[in-house]
């Protein structure tokens, strides 16, 4: 196993150890509404939100190429031999 899959796994029961052992209910204010809800149920959601973000956060850009192939005028696929004269004189 690679080590990022361990590491998954271990904060996986280590969250569902933490969600286990807060079950009883608590008063959660949010701007000027009240709610009772169980601790279980909050720090899930709060666990989901923080995936979410991390997911966002942390995946790959898209490149963005501007313009078409660099491509040199003087090159020829086909043609094995590219170097210049001025190119061989200095390499011999």
């Amino acid at each position: 196993m690679r080590i990022k899959t361990i590491v998954i796994i271990v904060i996986t029961i280590l969250l569902t150890i933490v969600l286990m052992q807060n079950t009883g209910r608590v008063n959660f204010d949010f701007l000027w509404a009240t709610f009772w809800m169980s601790k279980l149920v909050m720090l899930f959601f709060v666990a989901v939100i923080s995936f979410v973000l991390g997911v966002l956060v942390g995946r790959p850009k898209r490149v963005k190429r501007l313009g078409g192939d660099f491509s040199d005028g003087n090159y020829d696929k086909g043609n094995p031999n590219t170097l210049s004269d001025e190119d061989k004189e200095y390499i011999n």
